[in-house]
């Protein structure tokens, strides 16, 4: 018999299938191990690095963007004097801690602003080849770092002048949380910048400041820790095909104090799309790490080995009798209708055919044995209609079968490990939700004020141009240099529209005293319109504006493990989202809008975000809320970033064995599909088919050749029958044939 073909193979597969998932029941139904951190924690930590190393290498760019944009408007127009440039460039922008413009010919210092500047790293090769201009990284005297930025300030007979900006490698100003800490990491594992810890000074005890001091030397030990695998290549570190974080991301166990456990995540700065667009953060080499102090998770599997193997016993026992139903009711009768039919093609009439008792195999024997009677000659062709045909067959003990598995399918995959409301989620999942929320409403509202700040120093360049093609030139250079803009146009005092680069104005430019110069428009469309505005000095009534795309903020919001994250306005109204959304549409449920007006109400300094547990039925939900704070023109807007996330997406024990649970049961009915469909299809319905051709042979239908259609227990069967039909023929036809008179004797010579 061939190996795929036959009843045996499929039979057999379907006992080992069941024995492999009994163990994989005992195995992934039994305790799932000793874990030290909930793994969900430990991905949360990892997430919060990422989000924080986003934040930081935005930042970087931002500021190396602006300073290079500047230098080109500055080129394009006429000469300014040193100290007029550093003017501009502080009420444009505030986030140098210091400026200089420089003679790049004597190296004299023209004009300075705010910190200091040291010159003694300025050499040749920073000015001059593959990487002149580069942001460099500079240690002070005082041991501090800072971050140089350059630009060259060229005007046609004069000398070229160097633009300086220096700025802190600080953490990103994001809100940690409690006990949480956050570092920027040279690539030696130097720590540069470090936010989160409290001052020895503030602890009230000997023992906090113990604890403090272990905090801080696992923070530098694991700093370095994550220094080494930054170094890795990020395709190597993911898994193939995955997507997530462009750059190198993980997590690392620290050392134990006081019943807490040091859990770190780490992420390297990256760009956006390594593959198209280069990041000046991402080639300083920094790593930003998170260290949060973890309670150890105590072990509350006592039985769970046991439970396992209860289980994994169900399954072999149930997968026993299963077997053996197929082995008493199909196997063994078609194996003995094999032996029976070949005996009979052999030639052997003599001993009755052993009949079975129902089913297919039941009339096969029945046709087996008249047709031994009619070789023997002792009957002709049967009556049809004095048959009775069996209505199920071989498919009644096939659907016996999958019944005694589905009983144990159906409550493993459906009923057992079924999680509710009342499902432990940690503390630290809906602090880190609330963090992380925070830290995505930081990131958008700078992204805000970067646009609002690019508008300003537009219209400030627009104020000494009175030419319109150079005014609309450089319209389309910003639109080019920042595509976080749709559209930017000059609105006249009376409402319209005087240039206009890139798509058409797709909302009016209200004006009033009272109305902020970032807004949303477009309410009754199909999608809103952000916008910011800056009037244009030495214009009167102009007002220069620009149509941030909804593109650019939705995918602010998209980040892992955080869930569905959307920008809602003060009447909580859907401004951008993650996930696909209508214009201006409310949140769903009453929860989600209560949260977002509560995180806006006044406490203290100003509004706070808040974090929610939210118990529906058998959900649990993580939701939080963070309202735009801080500085900037989008920090009085009254917008707001809400992030909800369904708890069965955490990596927490009780939702780990529902979904082993559910894997099990989908393995077990893979398993029934597979083996009892392989048996319908070379047994089952071969062998009703053949029931029907042995019927009529049995009946005198000697005119219809039997063909096997597998070479198998079935198939051999056909072959007995299609001999026994050929034996039939030529003894009919000996029957027929008229006798033939006896040829005489020779004759004697």
């Amino acid at each position: 018999m061939p190996l795929l073909g036959g009843i045996r193979p499929p039979i057999a597969l379907l006992f080992v299938l069941t024995l492999a998932l009994a163990g994989l029941t005992a195995k992934v139904l039994g305790p799932i191990g000793d874990q030290v951190v909930p793994k969900a924690v430990l991905a949360s930590q990892q997430h919060f690095a990422e989000d924080g190393a986003i934040a930081l290498r935005a930042s970087v760019d931002e500021r190396v963007a602006d300073l290079d944009r500047t230098a080109t408007a500055l080129n394009a127009g006429s000469p300014v004097q040193p100290e007029h440039v550093l003017s501009d460039l502080g009420k444009t922008y505030q986030k140098w801690t210091g400026t200089s413009v420089l003679d790049l010919e004597s190296g004299k210092v023209l004009a300075a602003r705010g910190e200091t500047i040291p010159l003694a790293w300025l050499t040749k090769d920073v000015l001059t080849g593959d990487k002149a201009l580069v942001p460099r990284m500079v240690r002070l005297e005082t041991g501090e770092v800072r971050l140089m930025t350059m630009a060259v300030l060229s005007w046609k007979g004069q000398p070229q002048q160097l633009l300086i900006a220096s700025n802190s490698l600080a953490v990103p100003s994001i809100n940690l949380g409690p006990f949480r800490s956050m570092a920027v990491v040279a690539r030696n594992g130097e720590v540069l910048a470090v936010a989160g810890f409290e001052q020895a000074e503030a602890l009230n005890s000997d023992q906090e400041r113990e604890e403090l001091a272990f905090l801080q030397k696992q923070m530098t030990d694991l700093s370095a820790r994550a220094a080494d695998l930054s170094e890795r290549n990020p395709v190597s570190t993911k898994e193939p095909g995955s997507r997530g974080y462009p750059g190198v991301s993980g997590t690392l166990l620290g050392k134990e104090y006081n019943g807490r456990v040091a859990t770190a995540g780490y992420a390297s700065l990256a760009s956006a799309d390594p593959e198209t667009k280069q990041s000046a953060g991402a080639g300083l080499g920094l790593t930003v790490v998170a260290l949060l102090p973890v309670v150890r998770q105590q072990a509350v599997e006592q039985g769970r080995e046991l439970y396992g193997l209860l289980a994994a016993g169900a399954l072999v026992a149930l997968g026993l009798l299963a077997v053996a139903v197929l082995w008493t009711t199909v196997q063994r009768p078609l194996l003995r209708l094999f032996l029976e039919a070949r005996r009979l093609a052999r030639g052997d009439l003599t001993r009755p055919v052993a009949v079975p008792r129902w089913g297919e195999a039941a009339r096969i024997g029945s046709a087996l044995e008249q047709l031994r009677g009619q070789l023997r000659g002792e009957g002709g062709p049967a009556d049809p209609g004095q048959r009775r045909k069996s209505r199920f067959g071989v498919r009644l003990p096939l659907a016996l079968t999958a019944v005694l598995l589905l009983l144990w399918c159906v409550p493993v995959g459906l009923l057992l490990n079924r999680t509710d409301a009342s499902v432990s989620v940690p503390a630290s999942m809906v602090n880190d939700q609330r963090d992380r929320t925070d830290l995505i409403a930081d990131r958008v509202r700078r992204a805000l004020n970067e646009a609002h700040a690019d508008v300003v120093s537009t219209s400030r360049l627009i104020g000494g141009n009175a030419d319109d093609e150079t005014v609309r030139a450089l319209l389309e250079t910003t639109l080019r240099d920042h595509p976080r803009y749709a559209t930017l146009y000059l609105v006249a005092e009376d409402g319209t529209v005087s240039l206009h680069a890139g798509q058409e104005p797709h909302a009016a430019w209200s004006r009033g005293k009272d109305l902020p110069l970032i807004r949303v428009a477009g309410r009754g469309g199909k999608k809103p319109v952000v916008q910011a505005g800056a009037p244009v000095p030495g214009r009167k009534g102009l007002t220069l504006v620009g149509e941030v795309r909804v593109e650019f903020l939705n995918s602010l919001l998209d980040r892992p493990g955080l869930g569905e994250v959307r920008v809602v306005d003060s009447q909580t109204l859907t401004i951008a989202g993650s996930e696909g959304f209508l214009a201006f549409e409310r949140l769903p449920g009453d929860t989600l809008p209560e949260l977002v007006r509560a995180g806006n109400v006044q406490v203290g300094a100003g509004p706070v975000e808040n974090g929610l547990l939210i118990r529906e039925g058998r959900a649990v939900t993580v939701a939080a809320a963070a309202p735009f704070s801080g500085g900037g023109e989008a920090a009085d807007i009254g917008w707001s970033v809400v992030s909800w996330q369904g708890a069965k997406h955490f990596q927490i024990t009780p939702y780990v064995r529902e979904d082993r649970s559910v894997l099990a049961g989908m393995l077990g009915l893979a398993a029934i599909v597979v083996c009892l469909g392989w048996v319908h299809l070379v047994v089952a319905r071969p062998m009703r088919s053949l029931a029907s051709g042995a019927e009529k042979l049995a009946d005198g239908d000697l005119k219809t050749v039997l063909y096997p259609r597998y070479h198998d227990e079935v198939g051999a069967v056909v072959r007995s029958l299609e001999l026994l039909r050929q034996q039939l023929q030529a003894r009919r036809q000996n029957q027929a044939r008229p006798y033939a008179e006896p040829r005489p004797a020779a004759q004697e010579r």
